[in-house]
């Protein structure tokens, strides 16, 4: 095939601008013309699954697309069809936290479709079981491993292996770019981009680079309407002084010891000045009052592996400081009878991942490219990766100005990332109110609380959900998601 002369690429310019969204088949066409040589875009149909009984009801697609220079990176994706109306229902781009934890823990444990079964027998090899609250009953998602070296995402030198924050976001976009130029049915679909706990810090850039590319005129134009924030962070230094506030609203802390942090922080608790010595004295006490708790879910017991040290389970970042924090043995009667999360048992739930995904027969059914990662890790934190952006919410002011849609929610038991920090922040945007403070309900139960400004931003709270939301609460989290995206009031 011949590349387009000067000409004739300003003429398909000319026409990609003047018919707009009506020429999304256009603009695949110059993008195919142009491009085809670069497309790197590979998936399999999947009809079944190890462990699954039955042929699947759904429709899962997984898959490589190949990113950066010379397109060394392969980043691998479930794909999972919306079960309603996939012509029109919305289609999202989900990108799991740590930075480095699979896209495979949002595809099982929060809001895929498919669960592992809870009642496991001991060395039995993992069942699933469907997830009767998939998000993929209102959009079809595309689950994606990222950075590259996350799940089963590689690359082919060591050079691609290095990563940094900047460079995941823009291999984020030029994933979608091609996917959907691989997919071009779903080229009209209103698009979102989503993620929960780190990705509060990448999914904002995410959508301000694919708002770049639009404008710039890059093809495929991608209909973008906006993006979905879980358990989200986005300022660390501003985020981590309410967890203090939210210790003392939880009955986690006295009244006196609270206000002392009060008089000798004066509302900065962490990166406390050494001379501070009474500061650092209180917040010694306030972590020695925390020290036995879950702080993913402070109702769940500290059960070692389902609840992995926050600086392990998360990144090198976190505020918690892991010496304080004690961990139950994951055996015990204790952990055994925890009743937070229904669907699964944590525990279990996290090690049958491990069993599941490292065997052989698995690997086959997912297409999985021999040779090309060894050991299946669900967050992997060794990582060359570079942090080279501190916070988002810069991002958020841009974004506000330019119409999309936002949701922003926080299980209210969270004490990494507090619901009281998320709103916070969203109300230093300073944007008005257009619903106040009320509650939401699932299944005729409160199960939350919302507001939303006038910037398209809807807040709201998991009640009893933790990190992260859907994990804890399936029922609420998908009735609150199939609401919200199809533009309907909590």
């Amino acid at each position: 095939m011949e590349v387009p002369n000067s000409k004739a690429k300003l003429l398909l310019a000319f026409f990609f601008f003047f018919f707009s969204f009506k020429g999304q088949f256009l603009c695949l066409f110059y993008a195919l013309l142009v491009n085809s040589s670069q497309v790197v875009a590979s998936g399999s149909v999947v009809k079944s699954l190890p462990g699954f009984e039955g042929p699947l009801p759904f429709e899962l697609e997984t898959g490589y697309v190949g990113v950066g220079e010379s397109e060394d990176v392969e980043l691998f994706y479930y794909f999972v069809k919306s079960e309603s109306n996939p012509k029109e229902d919305p289609l999202v781009l989900w990108l799991t936290g740590g930075p480095g934890c699979s896209s495979f823990s949002a595809f099982a444990y929060e809001i895929g479709p498919l669960n592992f079964e809870q009642n496991q027998k001991d060395g039995s090899f993992p069942t699933l079981v469907l997830n009767p609250y998939s998000w993929s009953k209102a959009a079809s998602i595309i689950f994606v491993d990222l950075p590259v070296g996350t799940g089963f995402s590689y690359a082919r030198s060591s050079t691609a292996a290095e990563c940094s924050d900047l460079q995941a976001c823009d291999q984020a976009y030029q994933f979608l770019r091609k996917w959907l130029i691989d997919h071009p049915e779903f080229l009209l679909n209103p698009v979102y981009v989503g993620g929960d706990s780190y990705s509060g810090i990448t999914v904002p850039v995410v959508v301000q680079v694919i708002t770049n590319g639009n404008e710039e005129g890059i093809v495929p134009f991608i209909n973008l309407n906006g993006y979905i924030l879980g358990n989200a962070e986005t300022d660390p230094d501003f985020e981590s002084n309410y967890r203090i506030p939210f210790a003392h609203g939880m009955g986690l802390i006295s009244d006196e010891l609270y206000k002392s942090l009060q008089r000798n922080c004066q509302g900065q608790y962490f990166n406390v000045d050494p001379s501070n010595t009474k500061c650092k004295q209180d917040v010694q006490a306030y972590q020695e009052c925390i020290s036995g708790l879950n702080t993913a879910q402070i109702l769940e017991p500290a059960c070692g592996f389902a609840s992995p040290k926050p600086r392990t389970l998360f990144s090198k970042r976190r505020f918690v400081q892991e010496e304080y924090i004690k961990f139950v043995d994951p055996d015990s009667p204790l952990c055994a009878s925890s009743r937070v999360t229904p669907h699964f048992s944590s525990i279990d739930g996290y090690r049958l991942s491990h069993v599941w995904l490292n065997d052989n027969g698995v690997r086959e059914a997912l297409h999985i490219k021999k040779g090309s990662i060894g050991e299946w890790i669900r967050c992997n934190y060794g990582l060359p990766y570079k942090i080279t952006i501190r916070e988002s919410f810069q991002y958020h002011v841009k974004l506000s100005s330019k119409g999309y849609r936002s949701l922003v929610y926080s299980g209210d038991h969270d004490m990494l990332f507090t619901y009281l920090g998320t709103q916070a922040w969203i109300r230093s945007l300073n944007y008005s109110i257009v619903d106040d403070w009320r509650s939401w309900a699932a299944e005729g139960q409160i199960a939350g609380y919302t507001r939303t400004y006038s910037n398209g931003m809807t807040f709201a709270t998991i009640k009893g959900g933790g990190h992260t939301a859907p994990e804890y609460k399936p029922l609420e989290c998908s009735s609150m998601f199939r609401r919200w995206i199809s533009r309907q009031p909590l």
